[in-house]
């Protein structure tokens, strides 16, 4: 193959494998092909907010196309209703209640029609967004109030007590039903505000500004805030219209069932889709059934999933009565999804795209992604290319060395998307992003000749078995193709002979033959390298899991570390 110059984000390189790859300095580049309409805006005075607005339907249309559905109601909200909601919203927060640039406002609630509101309303008069899991304790809670810095909080009614120890000034989403409780809601605020003129807003934000704190789960360690900025949302949100647009039709319908508190629901449901005109039909929470339902009723043809959905309907949805049919399109992130899943639900559900992705919190959401079946379908073990405004390099754990194809290394990236850095935390910022701007995300990965990125696991969760590193991930896909278990999650056990050993928690499918711990250890045995064996099973009700479906191993090698206390009592 002859030698071809390609034009990358920031610089002319030479590759003969036409992957990407720059021999060197070890940098792998998005393939410029893939790129050629995606252009970010540069214009530094522009927000989020403006961004999103300004990509709505024309005003003749927004009228009747609809932006959001309720799955549980049936109610519907235009993008004219919206775009209306967002400017009452912004004017009664601005001019009623005093809200300035720079100032936290902390959002707690389920999924609603309201929660794009709020959070466009909020960063389009230059405050910042703070989200939390509603299924916090109280302590959480407030760690994370007083860490953000939060002046405002909005909540949900029932969630309302747990934002009262903080003193924080709080306002509801809605009026509870059957209620004496007269404090402010964001309703009240929508129907009694005008639309406010863009010129009032004295201090207008923009791009460098700081639009968001989210909170990374804290599966490997102490929760982070991290510092998203106007520039990083608009630069994914530009890389999602691109992808959405480049493979959806305006009339596709999405559903959302991915909290919208995490960076994998806000970046695409609360914000992105608003620009390509797309339907959201909402569910304020999972549940299997009802997912089906919403599916079959609003004829939904995407779901952006994680890997225990998917997992879901490959166990599940082939055996109910439930109708499919309209699916189009499934794409998978937020956790590694294995090649067994995927080749299986392509095999149950052959007329539907799978399309998986990868993305970090510290990158708002972006990294890779498949933009044609074809190629998913040849590479099922993959996570896709890297989008449009993406660099990365594979480097040695040890050497610090950039690698080339087929080596196994950390994954770095570079991207107008990467987080400004963690709130408070200089140590860890420094720990996490390099001084030329490479985020180092703790992940063990490689690229293959074709640029296509594939996650082998994290780097800190791989178990040291006499001098030999198993991957936990590489396990539990083995562990997740027996037709008896449901889920699935290795973890490391201490032992004083081989360092540690691989230790699996398994979730049984009902069965009248049961399935024993030796049955478990004999299946993975014959299917990986001797140092790889599961040594010992557990099994459990349900692994514990984040709501982007991180498995919490932390929780389980506590609740193996209390079985070993009691068994020596």
């Amino acid at each position: 193959m002859s030698t071809e110059e390609f034009s990358g984000d920031d610089q002319l390189y030479t590759d003969g494998s036409m992957n990407g790859f720059d021999a060197k300095t070890g940098i792998y580049h998005a393939l410029p092909n893939l790129g050629h309409l995606h252009k970010i805006p540069t214009r530094p005075d522009l927000d989020t907010a403006t961004f999103v607005l300004s990509q709505f339907p024309p005003h003749h249309q927004a009228k009747s196309r609809v932006a959001l559905i309720d799955s549980a109601t049936n109610q519907r909200v235009t993008y004219a209703q919206l775009h209306h909601s967002i400017q009452c919203l912004a004017s009664g927060l601005y001019q009623g209640l005093g809200v300035r640039k720079g100032d936290v406002v902390f959002l707690l609630s389920p999924n609603s029609l309201l929660y794009p509101t709020i959070c466009l309303a909020v960063l389009s008069i230059g405050a910042v967004l703070t989200t939390a899991n509603p299924l916090n304790t109280k302590s959480e809670i407030g760690k994370q109030v007083r860490d953000s810095g939060a002046k405002l909080a909005i909540s949900a009614p029932e969630e309302l007590h747990k934002l009262a120890p903080t003193g924080v000034p709080t306002i509801l989403t809605s009026r509870p039903l059957l209620s004496g409780d007269n404090s402010l809601c964001i309703e009240e605020l929508i129907e009694g505000c005008d639309p406010i003129p863009t010129e009032l807003i004295q201090a207008r934000p923009t791009q460098s500004d700081t639009a968001a704190i989210l909170y990374s789960s804290g599966t490997t360690g102490t929760s982070k805030g991290v510092v998203l900025t106007h520039a990083n949302f608009i630069a994914v949100m530009t890389t999602l219209r691109w992808t959405v647009d480049g493979t959806s039709a305006q009339d596709d319908v999405f559903l959302c069932f991915i909290p919208m508190f995490h960076i994998y629901g806000l970046a695409f449901f609360g914000l992105g889709l608003f620009c390509s005109g797309i339907t959201t039909v909402l569910m304020q929470k999972f549940e299997f059934n009802t997912m089906l339902d919403a599916i079959k009723t609003h004829k939904v043809s995407n779901i952006p999933a994680v890997p225990p959905v998917i997992l879901g309907l490959v166990k599940y949805a082939s055996k109910a009565a439930c109708d499919l049919s309209s699916l189009r399109r499934v794409s998978s992130g937020a956790a590694p999804l294995s090649k067994e899943v995927v080749d299986e639900f392509r095999e149950r559900f052959p007329w539907v795209q799978m399309r998986p992705g990868y993305g970090l919190t510290e990158s708002c959401g972006a990294a890779t992604f498949f933009i044609s079946d074809e190629q998913a379908r040849g590479h099922p073990a993959s996570c896709g290319l890297l989008l449009p405004t993406f660099c990365a390099k594979i480097v040695d754990i040890e050497t610090g060395e950039a690698l080339p194809p087929y080596k196994e290394g950390e994954l770095w990236m570079k991207s107008p998307t990467i987080m400004k850095e963690y709130l408070g935390n200089v140590e860890a910022t420094a720990a996490t992003i390099d001084s030329d701007g490479w985020l180092k995300t703790g992940d063990l990965c490689y690229f293959d000749e074709n640029g296509l990125l594939y996650i082998v696991d994290r780097i800190k969760e791989l178990i040291k078995h006499n001098g030999y590193q198993v991957a936990p991930a590489e396990l539990e896909a083995i562990l997740l193709s027996h037709p008896q278990i449901l889920d699935a999650a290795v973890i490391p056990v201490e032992d004083e002979e081989a360092g540690q050993i691989p230790m699996a928690y398994v979730v049984r499918a009902a069965s009248p033959d049961g399935l024993t711990e030796d049955q478990v250890i004999q299946f993975v045995a014959g299917q990986v390298a001797p140092y790889k064996k599961v040594r010992r099973v557990g099994f459990i009700s349900a692994i514990p899991r984040s709501p982007a479906s991180k498995i919490l191993r932390k929780e389980l090698v506590n609740l193996q570390s209390k079985q070993q206390i009691v068994s020596r009592l």
